[in-house]
Protein backbone atom coordinates (compact mmCIF):
# COMPACT_ATOMS: atom_id res chain seq x y z
CA UNK A 1 0.00 0.00 0.00
CA UNK A 2 1.52 3.53 -0.99
CA UNK A 3 1.52 5.71 2.34
CA UNK A 4 -0.12 9.04 1.62
CA UNK A 5 1.97 12.14 2.74
CA UNK A 6 -1.46 14.45 2.94
CA UNK A 7 -2.35 15.41 5.91
CA UNK A 8 -4.37 18.52 6.17
CA UNK A 9 -4.60 20.51 9.56
CA UNK A 10 -7.38 23.35 9.95
CA UNK A 11 -8.44 25.01 12.94
CA UNK A 12 -10.58 22.46 14.85
CA UNK A 13 -9.83 19.53 12.98
CA UNK A 14 -7.34 17.23 10.71
CA UNK A 15 -7.71 15.16 7.40
CA UNK A 16 -5.60 12.45 7.73
CA UNK A 17 -5.19 9.04 5.61
CA UNK A 18 -7.03 6.51 7.48
CA UNK A 19 -5.44 3.56 10.04
CA UNK A 20 -6.21 0.32 10.99
CA UNK A 21 -7.54 1.22 14.71
CA UNK A 22 -9.93 3.74 13.30
CA UNK A 23 -12.05 0.16 12.28
CA UNK A 24 -14.42 1.01 15.79
CA UNK A 25 -15.49 4.50 14.44
CA UNK A 26 -15.96 3.87 10.96
CA UNK A 27 -18.16 1.08 11.94
CA UNK A 28 -20.05 3.48 14.19
CA UNK A 29 -21.38 6.09 11.53
CA UNK A 30 -20.87 3.56 8.24
CA UNK A 31 -23.86 1.17 9.06
CA UNK A 32 -26.32 3.62 9.76
CA UNK A 33 -28.77 3.57 7.42
CA UNK A 34 -29.05 7.28 6.67
CA UNK A 35 -25.47 7.18 6.01
CA UNK A 36 -25.20 3.42 4.13
CA UNK A 37 -27.45 4.72 1.05
CA UNK A 38 -24.65 6.88 -0.20
CA UNK A 39 -21.43 5.04 0.19
CA UNK A 40 -19.53 3.27 -1.96
CA UNK A 41 -18.97 0.04 -0.14
CA UNK A 42 -22.04 -1.49 2.11
CA UNK A 43 -20.98 -2.02 5.80
CA UNK A 44 -23.64 -3.68 7.70
CA UNK A 45 -21.60 -5.51 10.42
CA UNK A 46 -17.59 -5.47 11.34
CA UNK A 47 -16.33 -7.63 8.35
CA UNK A 48 -18.25 -5.15 6.00
CA UNK A 49 -16.90 -2.53 7.40
CA UNK A 50 -13.41 -4.02 7.71
CA UNK A 51 -13.63 -4.58 3.80
CA UNK A 52 -14.76 -0.73 3.22
CA UNK A 53 -11.75 0.70 6.00
CA UNK A 54 -9.44 -1.42 3.69
CA UNK A 55 -10.66 0.18 0.12
CA UNK A 56 -10.34 3.74 2.15
CA UNK A 57 -7.07 3.36 3.11
CA UNK A 58 -5.59 2.74 -0.24
CA UNK A 59 -6.97 5.66 -1.45
CA UNK A 60 -4.71 7.67 -0.71
CA UNK A 61 -2.79 9.58 -3.94
CA UNK A 62 -4.57 12.33 -6.74
CA UNK A 63 -2.18 10.82 -9.59
CA UNK A 64 -4.69 10.35 -12.64
CA UNK A 65 -8.28 10.34 -13.29
CA UNK A 66 -9.98 7.88 -11.50
CA UNK A 67 -7.80 8.26 -8.39
CA UNK A 68 -9.97 8.82 -4.99
CA UNK A 69 -8.32 10.36 -1.90
CA UNK A 70 -10.21 9.90 1.59
CA UNK A 71 -8.95 11.16 4.34
CA UNK A 72 -10.82 10.90 7.68
CA UNK A 73 -11.98 13.79 9.46
CA UNK A 74 -10.53 14.15 13.08
CA UNK A 75 -11.55 16.29 16.05
CA UNK A 76 -7.74 17.38 16.94
CA UNK A 77 -9.17 18.60 20.75
CA UNK A 78 -9.03 14.22 21.20
CA UNK A 79 -8.44 12.66 18.07
CA UNK A 80 -12.27 11.46 17.61
CA UNK A 81 -12.70 10.41 14.14
CA UNK A 82 -15.86 12.06 13.00
CA UNK A 83 -16.58 10.71 9.56
CA UNK A 84 -14.31 11.06 6.26
CA UNK A 85 -13.86 13.20 3.11
CA UNK A 86 -13.01 11.75 -0.55
CA UNK A 87 -11.93 13.96 -3.43
CA UNK A 88 -12.17 11.76 -7.21
CA UNK A 89 -10.27 13.30 -9.73
CA UNK A 90 -13.00 12.48 -12.53
CA UNK A 91 -11.60 14.60 -15.64
CA UNK A 92 -7.87 15.02 -16.83
CA UNK A 93 -9.10 17.47 -20.18
CA UNK A 94 -11.63 19.72 -18.02
CA UNK A 95 -9.60 19.31 -14.72
CA UNK A 96 -12.49 18.51 -12.75
CA UNK A 97 -13.35 16.49 -9.23
CA UNK A 98 -15.88 15.33 -7.17
CA UNK A 99 -16.21 15.97 -3.06
CA UNK A 100 -17.73 13.33 -1.24
CA UNK A 101 -18.17 13.61 2.69
CA UNK A 102 -20.03 11.81 5.52
CA UNK A 103 -20.29 13.11 9.08
CA UNK A 104 -21.01 10.96 11.94
CA UNK A 105 -24.47 12.00 13.17
CA UNK A 106 -23.44 13.08 17.16
CA UNK A 107 -21.01 15.62 15.08
CA UNK A 108 -23.46 17.20 12.66
CA UNK A 109 -24.61 20.24 12.98
CA UNK A 110 -22.02 21.80 14.85
CA UNK A 111 -19.65 22.85 11.95
CA UNK A 112 -17.19 20.42 11.73
CA UNK A 113 -18.93 18.85 8.09
CA UNK A 114 -18.15 22.50 6.29
CA UNK A 115 -14.82 22.78 7.84
CA UNK A 116 -13.91 18.81 6.27
CA UNK A 117 -14.81 20.14 3.52
CA UNK A 118 -13.51 23.88 2.99
CA UNK A 119 -10.53 21.88 3.70
CA UNK A 120 -10.55 19.62 1.09
CA UNK A 121 -12.03 21.80 -1.56
CA UNK A 122 -8.84 24.08 -0.72
CA UNK A 123 -6.40 21.67 -1.08
CA UNK A 124 -8.00 20.38 -4.53
CA UNK A 125 -8.00 23.53 -5.96
CA UNK A 126 -4.72 24.74 -4.70
CA UNK A 127 -2.56 21.52 -5.04
CA UNK A 128 -3.90 19.86 -8.22
CA UNK A 129 -5.30 22.68 -10.22
CA UNK A 130 -8.79 21.65 -10.37
CA UNK A 131 -11.01 24.49 -12.69
CA UNK A 132 -14.45 22.69 -11.04
CA UNK A 133 -15.55 20.99 -8.39
CA UNK A 134 -18.59 19.11 -8.06
CA UNK A 135 -20.76 17.17 -4.84
CA UNK A 136 -24.30 15.24 -5.48
CA UNK A 137 -26.54 14.59 -2.32
CA UNK A 138 -29.84 13.21 -1.60
CA UNK A 139 -32.81 15.69 -2.73
CA UNK A 140 -34.00 14.90 0.93
CA UNK A 141 -30.88 15.57 2.42
CA UNK A 142 -31.44 19.60 3.25
CA UNK A 143 -28.19 19.55 6.05
CA UNK A 144 -25.98 18.73 2.91
CA UNK A 145 -27.51 21.13 0.50
CA UNK A 146 -27.00 23.75 2.46
CA UNK A 147 -23.65 23.01 3.61
CA UNK A 148 -22.58 22.85 0.10
CA UNK A 149 -24.57 26.41 -0.61
CA UNK A 150 -23.00 27.63 2.57
CA UNK A 151 -19.29 26.73 0.72
CA UNK A 152 -20.32 28.80 -2.12
CA UNK A 153 -21.43 25.61 -4.77
CA UNK A 154 -24.60 26.78 -6.94
CA UNK A 155 -27.08 23.93 -7.15
CA UNK A 156 -26.80 23.02 -11.36
CA UNK A 157 -29.14 20.14 -11.56
CA UNK A 158 -31.78 18.80 -9.61
CA UNK A 159 -32.52 15.21 -10.61
CA UNK A 160 -36.24 13.89 -10.19
CA UNK A 161 -37.15 10.24 -9.11
CA UNK A 162 -33.90 9.33 -11.18
CA UNK A 163 -33.47 5.91 -9.17
CA UNK A 164 -35.56 3.08 -7.10
CA UNK A 165 -33.82 2.61 -3.55
CA UNK A 166 -36.04 0.01 -1.00
CA UNK A 167 -38.90 0.67 -3.35
CA UNK A 168 -38.83 4.43 -2.61
CA UNK A 169 -37.98 7.24 -5.63
CA UNK A 170 -34.48 8.75 -5.15
CA UNK A 171 -33.84 12.15 -5.75
CA UNK A 172 -30.47 14.16 -6.14
CA UNK A 173 -28.88 16.97 -6.32
CA UNK A 174 -25.54 18.56 -8.07
CA UNK A 175 -23.91 21.45 -6.66
CA UNK A 176 -20.57 22.74 -8.31
CA UNK A 177 -18.36 25.36 -7.89
CA UNK A 178 -15.12 26.83 -10.35
CA UNK A 179 -11.51 27.58 -9.32
CA UNK A 180 -12.33 31.37 -9.81
CA UNK A 181 -15.65 31.35 -7.79
CA UNK A 182 -13.83 29.48 -4.81
CA UNK A 183 -10.89 32.07 -5.22
CA UNK A 184 -13.22 35.07 -5.26
CA UNK A 185 -14.81 33.58 -2.07
CA UNK A 186 -11.75 32.91 -0.49
CA UNK A 187 -10.65 36.21 -0.69
CA UNK A 188 -13.73 38.15 0.53
CA UNK A 189 -13.62 35.89 3.69
CA UNK A 190 -9.96 36.89 4.20
CA UNK A 191 -11.03 40.28 3.97
CA UNK A 192 -13.79 39.94 6.29
CA UNK A 193 -11.93 37.97 8.99
CA UNK A 194 -9.05 40.83 9.08
CA UNK A 195 -11.73 43.45 9.59
CA UNK A 196 -12.73 41.44 12.14
CA UNK A 197 -9.75 40.70 13.70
Amino acid sequence: MIKSDVKLKAARLTLRPFEKSDLESVQGYYALPEVQRYLDWKSRDAGESKLALDAMRKQTRLTRPGDVLTMAVVRNADGVVMGHVSIKWTDATAAQGEIRFAIAPQFRRLGYGAEAVRTAMSYAFTNHKFHRIFARTAGSNEPSARLLKNLGMRLEAHYREHALFQGEWDEELHFAILDREWERGSKVKEITRRKVA
